[in-house]
């Protein structure tokens, strides 16, 4: 079966932004305060992808991403941290610094 004729296969983005049936994909209350309308709603989530992210901020989400760590400020990721009990940002590359004992 070529692929998009099986709904299963539906992407998100076909679900909500051409209206295109799937029984995997459920509408999200945000998506649903788009518009009044189905047709409203796909509109103004089409326009969301109207433009593409500058690089600097694709970079940002891939490094994050592959390191499985938070996109946001310093208050978000202590928030996260707490929540789920890891580090959320990169750590410093190396061993962390020896530090001489003074001499008595």
């Amino acid at each position: 079966m070529p692929f998009g004729t099986d709904h299963s296969f539906t992407t998100s983005y076909r679900a909500n932004a051409e209206g295109e049936a799937s029984t995997l994909i459920q509408a999200h209350g945000l998506y649903s305060a788009l518009g009044q309308d189905a047709e409203r709603r796909q509109v103004a989530y089409r326009e969301l992808f109207r433009h593409e992210l500058e690089p600097e901020l694709m970079d940002q989400i891939r490094r994050v991403t592959n390191g499985n760590f938070v996109l946001g400020d310093g208050r978000f990721a202590r928030e996260i941290e707490a929540v789920i009990g890891r580090r959320t940002v990169p750590g410093k590359s190396g061993r962390p610094r020896k530090y001489a004992e003074p001499a008595s």
